[in-house]
């Protein structure tokens, strides 16, 4: 595996690239295509062969990777690991324009639980996925990427706001429309002024083509970036929870491994997985069971699945030394302090006492640092894609993540020591054998 330097800078350019949930599966598809893995169909037959390995994405927002090992799956089971393709954002409605004293903007929907206040004043450009007719009539898709700052949503000077440093809300509905030009701004098509679609048309496409619909974000254009006075952090958007999909791709292509092994990245984490291509939807459940079938059709799939280990890899909560009282006295996880097991009582994580043995084994066989995560008992704590998959699937899995600070901005922070030490457990997870510990009861 890489260095940390270098790994650190693949990890940014990752981010950079990967505005949205169809870029990121985009972007991991490179990855994975310069590892030598294949693409899969899902409504193709499938013939898996021992020792090759293969991906399949769905909605194009959803990715699946696995080597197909030598090893009898009811007796290897599979060593899984899980993490999320989309973050908290602003999404395009679908009749966005609105004109209001001279002022060209476009309404939004927010997408997650976002931390709205730090999207004003950011330079923003848009990305996404556009459906479009040609001039055939034939419906057609593409990603699309504005990369340069296209719009902003600019905070209420002082003078007219004086409460704005002591009790400021904002409202979704009416605060943060992105300004994106004058309304007076011409076109190259004056007949349909202030048109959204027509504006992507002239820019994405040739004249006889129509855009028909779109799922588009805002996204801050400032680029990730090792800060602090040492180098020792990481500043991006995304970093929840791109940074877990990375160092999953890594782990994974790097491994040397007669196991069989798999990383999924589902999409529609942020608003509850429920999705065809979220983790409480069949796409992992669909993929396994060809997988199993693929070698040996006559096994009960149960009996895999027992054999079987899910790590589910979504960032963890930093200790900020501001407020210190957030955190349970015992289970304050720091910035490279090392990855931190999540661990939760009423099953919002889905880490038990025989998984969270097997990952602290496997940090030890890796020299990497291990630290605990459990909320306060009078505060709440979010949720990932560990309990659904684990309730779905019935596999055995625990939350792991890498810490972070200032989770659900639209700029998120981490420290530069994680990102590599994460890959070192997932990468021996994956090319683990019979020498770990049995999860057999």
């Amino acid at each position: 595996m890489l260095d940390k330097e270098n790994f650190n800078f693949n990890l940014t350019q990752f981010l950079d690239s990967s505005p949205t949930p169809f870029h990121a599966v985009s972007s991991m598809i490179r990855i994975l295509g310069d590892a030598g893995f294949n693409e899969l169909r899902e409504a193709d037959e499938w013939t898996l062969t021992a020792g090759e390995k293969y991906f399949v994405t769905r909605n194009q927002s959803s990715i699946i990777a696995f080597v197909m090992g030598h090893e009898m799956l009811s007796d290897s089971g599979i060593n899984m690991v899980g993490a999320h393709t989309d973050s908290p954002c602003l999404m395009v409605k679908p009749d966005p324009e609105i004109t209001a004293h001279g002022c060209f903007q476009l309404g939004v929907e927010v997408y997650g639980g976002a931390l709205l206040n730090p999207w004003f004043d950011r330079d923003l450009s848009i990305a996404g996925r556009l459906v479009y007719r040609d001039a055939t009539g034939q419906l057609k898709q593409t990603l699309v990427d504005f990369k340069r700052p296209v719009a902003t949503i600019p905070n209420l000077a002082i003078h007219l706001d004086r409460e704005a440093n002591s009790g400021h809300s904002v409202n979704p509905q009416k605060d943060i429309s992105p300004i994106l030009m004058l309304a007076n701004i011409k076109t190259e098509s004056e007949e349909n002024k202030g048109d959204f679609r027509t504006l992507l048309a002239e820019q994405f496409l040739a004249n006889k083509e129509t855009v028909v619909d779109y799922e588009l974000c805002f996204y801050d254009t400032q680029g990730a970036a090792l800060i602090g006075f040492k180098n020792e952090f990481i500043a991006s958007a995304r970093l929840d929870n791109l940074l877990s999909c990375f160092v999953a791709s890594q782990a994974l292509v790097h491994a040397d491994t007669t196991e069989t092994c798999l990383m999924v990245c589902n999409d529609h984490e942020e608003v509850g997985s429920v999705s065809a291509s979220g983790a409480d939807g069949p796409f992992l459940e669909m993929v396994t069971a060809r997988i199993c079938a693929a070698q040996d059709s006559s096994v009960d799939l149960s009996r895999i699945i027992n054999k079987s280990l899910m790590i589910s890899c979504d960032n963890a909560h930093a200790m900020h030394p501001n407020f210190s009282q957030k955190h349970d006295p015992n289970h304050m996880p720091l910035l490279n302090g090392g990855p931190v097991i999540k661990i939760n009582v009423k099953q919002r994580y889905a880490t038990n006492s025989l998984t969270s043995s097997l990952f602290k084994q496997l940090c030890m066989y890796t020299d990497v640092p291990v630290q605990s995560f459990v909320s306060r008992n009078d505060m709440g704590c979010g949720s990932t894609i560990g309990p659904i998959t684990s309730a779905r699937l019935g596999v055995p899995t625990l939350d792991v993540g890498i810490p972070q600070l200032a989770m659900h901005s639209c700029r998120e922070m981490t420290g530069a020591e994680d990102p590599l030490r994460l890959a070192r457990v997932l990468q021996e997870f994956f090319q683990s054998n019979t020498d770990m510990p049995s999860m057999a009861g």
